[in-house]
């Protein structure tokens, strides 16, 4: 009850003339013929009473304000069709039919009413994110925090202790401020607007508070909610030095962080400005509708017009323009497409004006990158190959671990594959350890995952494009490249220890680099032939090549069946555009079911390849789907450019149109079958307004329709056309 009413106030304030129009019966019912003046003839309204007069003084307001509109429409380019409203209610009181007037007058009012809810409701979802904008920001103001060369330490100018990013060498924050945990970190800060954010302003966000610009996590961790940014449900875990993006709901902790962008440039002002830029814009189809509504006011007009005289009865012509309504192609169009963008956005999926939304229904072409796009970001893990005769009693998840620990402070392509691989590998080792199976001898019971929760790790060093060395409970661990892996810690093959059973001669030893060359190979050859896509990493494990690891581009686990939902909306082409290997893009286009592969490529021979689809004779809406910096230009050249993202690089949804924020390639079909969807709902409410009113405007032409009748009866039909636009809100697909 208390949200009804707060509606029914919030409507009254927007639509004031619904309040007016609804007190205005009172007078119009206790006296409408009460004339204290006496008998005063007026021409064409004869003597109304007092309550008459109300309705014709509410009745000309109603109509002068109705015209202003009109005139503010024509002055920005959209057509004004309220005269068949300025008639109707001029008809009305012309013919004395005063009921009649204040029930148009009523019906225009609650239309009014109904197409602010309408479109309040359609725009939920968009509003949702535009509230949920960050306005204010808490900056810290401490000595020693955020500028540079300040020294508290011992009085001296701090030259020697400024490391140049704001912060002295020694602790800026109290450790116990940097995780959270005290009061300290939270005492001395400003409360500001976030327009006065500036990069290298130190930031505190309270638990719960919605992060209010991009920047860098200072506190040792935190727990950020993403949903806001792109959907992703489970809030994610962040640590020092990560990217803290703004739109993120902090969790139940403090952080501190410093701003690395002012606020009209970081992430979520760029979503909201596609928002606000979808909101706003207004497809073709509705203004199509728009001018659509001038040919039917003068059919309305007709209809009236022939009633009056056929029949001679000038009530006819008011019976019938009470009736005629283009409200299902003023209202119900852009209500339906507002609410298809609306629930675009709350799939995480944003378009940047609504003809998008139209030509997405009409896409018959899809174009995918392959790195990124069809298959995840990194290469990952696909098996372990442990050296065959090799003597170790680790297996493969060992390896794994090990190798996993180790590639955590790497920032080669391949690490976070096998970091990712090595921290799956941890937990079924810790899975084991506690059903009871001890794999390992008791000397041994140190590696990870027998007995110690995290693995001590020491010496990282990371030889940058050969591999990465360190020490893991106190064992050497060595990946990378073959001869990284297998040589010592003097940079030499240990013949001897990596080919069990051969001699070492004094040509081998004489040979050198040749030597290595050759011993290389037979390992490889040990080892067996890697696939065309495959990648590998060697691992060796206190000074003995134990293993490969070997990766490669995998598919993303759902991009099969959401390329077979692709043809099931009736999209009849899917291709591939990748600068791959032809051999490693065949496979993974056979893996996800395309048949239409261009690999080899690069970016401006994938704009060729788009450009030439796109303008082939008869063809359909051609979309590119990608989702790096590289997909830029061809993203632009496709009728439809779609980036997927995760919420946190924006430099291809620059030149998208459609830019989906959670990064699920399910989100492609998805964003079609919503268009389409939005499309279908937008035309059958337009039509099923329009033949009601064309049914009743016959039939009041026919005199079967009282003229007060006809009036709710218009408002009825305004009601069921506007409702049947919003079920496009309705996840029905």
């Amino acid at each position: 009850m208390r949200k009804f009413i707060y509606l029914c106030s919030h409507l009254c304030v927007q639509v004031p003339l619904l309040p007016i129009a609804v007190l205005t019966v009172i007078p119009l019912a206790v006296c409408p013929s009460w004339r204290p003046w006496g008998a005063a003839d007026i021409p064409v309204l004869g003597n109304p009473g007092v309550g008459q007069w109300i309705v014709i003084i509410v009745a000309a307001y109603t109509i002068i304000d109705t015209v202003r509109g009109m005139i503010d429409d024509l002055r920005h380019g959209r057509v004004g069709v309220d005269l068949l409203a300025v008639v109707a209610i001029a008809a009305t009181v012309a013919v004395q039919e005063y009921w009649a007037s204040w029930a148009v007058v009523l019906m225009i009012s609650s239309g009014e009413a109904i197409e602010e809810y309408a479109q309040s409701k359609a725009e939920s979802s968009l509003t949702a994110l535009m509230t949920a904008a960050p306005q204010t920001a808490h900056v810290v103001r401490r000595p020693g925090v955020g500028v540079a060369g300040v020294n508290t330490g011992d009085g001296s100018d701090g030259s020697s202790d400024d490391r140049g990013d704001g912060f002295r060498k020694v602790a800026a924050l109290p450790s116990s401020a940097a995780s959270g945990s005290s009061d300290a970190a939270t005492s001395h800060y400003d409360t500001v607007a976030v327009e006065s954010v500036t990069p290298g302003d130190v930031l505190i966000v309270l638990p719960g508070e919605t992060v209010p610009v991009d920047g860098e996590l200072l506190s040792g961790s935190a727990t950020l909610d993403l949903s806001n940014i792109n959907g992703e449900p489970v809030p994610r875990g962040v640590f020092a030095g990560a990217r803290v993006m703004s739109g993120a709901v902090n969790g139940s902790t403090t952080l501190t962080m410093r701003a690395t962008e002012a606020a009209r440039d970081s992430q979520y002002q760029r979503i909201l400005a596609l928002v606000a830029a979808a909101r706003d814009s207004r497809p073709a189809v509705v203004k199509t509708a728009d001018v659509l509504a001038v040919p039917f006011t003068v059919l309305a007009l007709a209809i009236a017009a022939v009633a009056w005289l056929v029949s001679g009865v000038p009530t006819r012509f008011a019976q019938v323009l009470v009736l005629a309504t283009p409200c299902p192609l003023l209202i119900a169009a852009p209500v339906a497409y507002v609410a298809g963008t609306g629930r675009l956005a709350k799939s995480g999926i944003l378009i940047k004006t609504q003809d998008v939304l139209e030509n997405l229904g009409r896409v018959t072409h899809v174009f995918f990158d392959k790195t990124g796009t069809l298959t995840v970001k990194q290469p990952q893990v696909t098996r372990v190959e442990m050296l065959p005769g090799a003597g170790t009693h680790l297996n493969e998840d060992h390896v794994l671990m090990m190798a996993g620990v180790v590639e955590t402070y790497s920032v080669h392509i391949l690490a976070k594959g096998i970091a990712k691989a090595g921290t799956e590998a941890l937990s079924r080792l810790h899975r084991r350890f506690e059903e009871g199976q001890r794999l390992c001898p008791q000397p041994d019971a140190d590696w990870p995952g027998h007995g110690r929760d995290y693995p001590v790790v020491k010496h990282i060093d990371e030889d940058a494009g050969k591999g990465i060395s360190g020490e893991v409970n106190g064992h050497k661990v060595r990946v990378g490249r073959l001869s990284f892996a297998a040589s010592s810690e003097d940079g030499f093959l240990p013949v001897e220890r990596i080919v069990p059973g051969r001699a070492t001669t004094d040509g081998d030893r004489r040979s050198g680099k040749q030597g290595e060359g050759r011993l290389a190979d037979e390992i490889r050859t040990r080892f067996g032939m890697l696939a065309p896509d495959e990648m590998a990493s060697y691992v060796s494990v206190d000074g003995h090549l134990i293993a490969r690891i070997v990766l490669r581009d995998v598919p993303r686990a759902n991009a099969k069946s959401a390329l077979a939902s692709l043809r099931g909306l009736g999209v009849a082409k899917l291709s591939m555009l990748t600068g791959d290997k032809r051999s490693s893009a065949a496979i993974i286009a056979s893996e996800v079911g395309i048949d239409d592969v261009h690999a080899e490529l690069f970016p401006e021979d994938k704009v060729t390849a788009v450009t030439t689809a796109t303008v082939t004779p008869s063809r359909g809406v051609t979309m590119m789907v990608g989702d790096g910096v590289n997909d830029a230009p061809v993203l632009a050249a496709a009728d439809i450019g779609m980036a997927m993202t995760d919420g946190t690089s924006t430099a291809a949804s620059e030149s998208a149109q459609v830019v989906i924020l959670n990064d699920d390639i399910a989100a492609v079909p998805r964003a079609i079958a919503i268009a389409r969807r939005t499309k279908r709902v937008m035309l059958q409410a337009v039509l099923a307004g329009l033949a009601l009113a064309l049914i009743g405007m016959v039939a009041a032409a026919f005199n079967l329709i009282p003229v007060v009748v006809g009036a709710f009866l218009q408002e009825a039909i305004d009601v069921v056309s506007i409702l049947w636009a919003l079920t496009a809100l309705l996840d029905r697909d």
